[in-house]
């Protein structure tokens, strides 16, 4: 079945997954994202892609039909109405959101997790999920004000760290602060205003590392009450780094010490 009008039911649905509408779903594109989604395991709803793809499209498509995934040709022109990008690649899938326990994340198992505290930019997110994965992180920490973690700009920029991740979304304040005592693990914030420097902690220890909004940082009344306070020394006049390179600093710092 070729779809050809951009207001088919099985496309409209997609556009809403994209939107954020369907919370229990989401929306991923291009050929190398959804090959990182494949290799997931995440349960496939629906999948569509242009006439004529790539071979490395077709090989996705191949594998969608072995799964028994709903699979739908679909004109370009219908299709670009749908894509989430500039120059679609030609593939669309639509799988299931990942669901996560926060006591499973959030426990005296895990040694380094991360949180975010109402960052905005969906890029800076998905690029501290990947640094994050990279660095032997265990699970992540959205609370509530963050941008979607599951976002398509965040999954794009993410490129798969994503899927993999344990990755809780929505949490008060409170609730993080608690579950954190409750496991024994150390709540750490970047600020400037502080004397610590983030290669002097000891990266040893159970530690969640909480990341501040792109503008104000960490709210203030949640930072007071997180353990440990830390900060990136930078040369004048430069007072701040983006926060995407002030994690891979401080994560790859945290890899280093656990290497040794």
């Amino acid at each position: 079945m070729l779809i050809t009008s951009p207001v088919n039911p099985q496309l409209k649905f997609a556009r809403r997954v994209r939107e954020g509408k369907e919370t229990d779903a989401i929306f991923v594109e291009g050929e190398r994202l959804c090959e990182e989604l494949m290799k997931s395991g995440l349960p496939l709803l629906v999948a569509f892609h242009t006439p004529d793809p790539t071979p490395r499209a077709a090989a996705v498509i191949a594998e969608l039909w072995q799964r028994q995934c709903h699979v739908y040709e679909t004109a370009t022109e219908a299709f670009a109405v749908v894509s989430d990008t500039v120059n679609p690649q030609g593939i669309i899938i639509i799988a299931a959101h990942p669901v996560w326990a926060i006591e499973n994340v959030i426990s005296p198992h895990a040694n380094l997790l991360i949180a975010f505290d109402s960052v905005q930019d969906p890029g800076n997110v998905g690029t501290i999920l990947r640094t994050a994965e990279a660095a032997g992180a265990q699970g992540v920490i959205a609370l509530k004000g963050t941008v979607d973690c599951f976002a398509p700009k965040t999954l794009r920029s993410a490129m798969g760290a994503a899927f993999r991740l344990p990755i809780i979304t929505e949490v008060e304040p409170e609730q993080l602060l608690e579950r954190c005592q409750a496991a024994k693990i150390t709540l750490a914030a970047t600020t400037a205003r502080t004397s610590l420097i983030y290669s002097d902690y000891d990266w040893q220890q159970p530690t969640m590392l909480l990341f501040g909004n792109e503008a104000n940082g960490v709210r203030p009344q949640l930072l007071e009450r997180c353990n440990v306070q830390m900060r990136i020394p930078l040369q004048s006049p430069v007072e701040s780094l983006n926060v995407s390179a002030a994690a891979a600093a401080i994560l790859f710092e945290a890899a280093r010490q656990r290497r040794n």
